[in-house]
């Protein structure tokens, strides 16, 4: 096996596909200008499950892939992502995750299940149905709610994203917690990322940090501080009640010194760092193994040896 490395040692252990950049939410720290953001289908996407597949399996002969993460968008749009799940898991991926705002999953949990999936981060920003809806901007948190216990049915690890924004949803720190913990499942706080509208309007009004995060969280509980695994996004604390909770803290406690992150768009192109914001033309090339590796190193170069500086692209087109 080629293994693509760089100064530090980093190569690339987790593929994160973006299937599509269509949403059926309009989460304000996603898509924050437009006032309504219209259903989406996914027939925008480029790159056919034989194609997404084929990359895969020319991207796994040369770097030593553990995970791959399905995104969006929202992938519960990809109209063929239970065959595209079977088909990694008999290219002998184990470790299939995907992160989804819930909204269509309820009804697809067993079939995924069925197909590999393994675990899913579920994006709930509230527990609140009035706050959900200033954030989603939509009425359906019963939903969510229901995906999230469906999953847990079918034996899918389900864990609960949070994206805290100062004076929208900074309420729901503490409900969600409680609500997580109860069902014996982790809840990430995620600070605000300086992408797409944030990275030059308002990001100083809505960013929440790591260190209010922790102090409202004392507020109800005693909590001790886990060891980081290496090239995790999150910082873990427990409760004294056993509740879990992670932090990504993208300002506050940077994590880009052992990120292990390749992102593949639907276009196949692929992005070393959200920061360089530079797409990597793969697909064209799969054929040649010698340019698919230069390639690859151009896309390790572009990460950052500490911290996220931002970037203009939106998360919808990148899965974040």
């Amino acid at each position: 096996m080629y293994l693509v490395e760089d100064q530090y040692q980093r190569t690339f252990k987790t593929l994160r596909i973006s299937l599509t950049n269509a949403c059926n939410f309009g989460c304000v720290y996603c898509v924050q200008g437009e006032e309504v953001r219209k259903d989406l289908s996914a027939t925008n996407t480029a790159l056919t499950v034989d194609q997404l597949l084929r990359t895969v399996s020319e991207l796994k002969t040369l770097l030593p892939l553990e995970t791959i993460r399905l995104t969006g968008g929202e992938p519960t749009l990809f109209k063929e992502l239970v065959p595209l799940m079977e088909g990694l898991s008999k290219m002998g991926i184990s470790s299939i995750k995907m992160t989804s705002n819930g909204y269509l999953l309820a009804d697809m949990a067993s079939r995924l299940a069925a197909a590999g999936l393994k675990e899913v981060n579920i994006s709930l920003d509230a527990i609140d149905v009035d706050v959900f809806y200033k954030v989603s901007r939509r009425k359906d948190l019963h939903r969510v709610l229901n995906a999230i216990e469906q999953c847990m049915r079918h034996g899918i690890q389900v864990k609960l994203n949070t994206v805290i924004m100062k004076g929208l949803n900074d309420s729901q720190i503490l409900p969600l917690l409680y609500y997580a913990g109860e069902r014996n499942i982790a809840v990430r706080f995620l600070e605000l990322m300086k992408m797409g509208y944030y990275y030059s309007h308002e990001f100083e009004r809505y960013f929440y940090s790591e260190n209010k995060i922790l102090n409202t969280i004392s507020e109800d509980f005693i909590y001790t501080q886990q060891e980081r695994i290496a090239g995790a996004t999150s910082n873990y604390w427990m409760t004294q009640e056993g509740y879990r909770f992670g932090i990504i803290a993208n300002e506050s406690s940077p994590f880009c010194g052992d990120c292990d992150r390749l992102r593949l768009d639907s276009n196949g192109n692929v992005f070393g760092c959200l920061s360089e914001n530079t797409a990597v033309p793969v697909y064209g090339i799969l054929h040649d193994k010698d340019e698919l590796i230069e390639r690859l190193k151009l896309a390790l170069s572009h990460k950052q040896a500490v911290q996220f500086k931002g970037s203009k692209l939106e998360m919808i087109a990148i899965g974040g």
